[in-house]
């Protein structure tokens, strides 16, 4: 049998030792899956949009050419909104006071209500812009239009 000397003990328990912990290092380094999940929220837009015109029409009649409308948006929303489209019509007409007589859409007409605009108007007044319609007075040359005199015609916008 062999006999071990006194330092040949105290190397194999060493070594030994060293094994154990190299076993434990090798654990460590191992990897594990897994799965989880989250979620994240998009912002609403809560205010709309305020279409406004900033071309001027005035002095309508018959033989008078069709006038311009253009303008641009006041956007209250933090960001900015995209717009599609801005579709004017007429929403009323007002006779100037005392004036007896008809007066009524039918006597303007309007070319291009459908503007495409097709882009982000930043947040803020006074932001990005609109045009492409034209408003004429509509000369019915077979009916008096005398109750147009001095009417204001009142045209809604609507952003699409």
């Amino acid at each position: 049998m062999a006999t071990l000397r006194k330092g040949s003990k105290r190397r194999v328990v060493a070594t030994t030792g060293v094994l154990v912990l190299s076993a434990g290092v090798a654990f460590a380094y191992w990897t594990a899956g897994g799965t989880g999940t989250g979620s994240a929220a998009t912002g609403t837009q809560s205010g709309s949009l305020t279409v406004n015109q900033t071309s001027t029409v005035s002095a309508m009649g018959p033989g008078v050419a069709a006038q311009p409308l253009s303008g641009n948006f006041d956007n209250p929303n933090a960001g900015p909104v995209y717009v599609g489209t801005v579709t004017v019509s007429i929403a009323s007409v007002t006779k100037a006071d005392g004036v007896n007589g008809t007066c009524d859409a039918s006597d303007y007409t309007l070319t291009g209500a459908a503007m495409s605009v097709g882009t982000e108007v930043p947040a803020g007044t006074g932001k990005g812009s609109w045009s492409g319609a034209t408003i004429a007075f509509n000369d019915k040359p077979a009916v008096n239009q005398d109750a147009c005199k001095g009417a204001t015609v009142n045209l809604a916008y609507t952003v699409g």
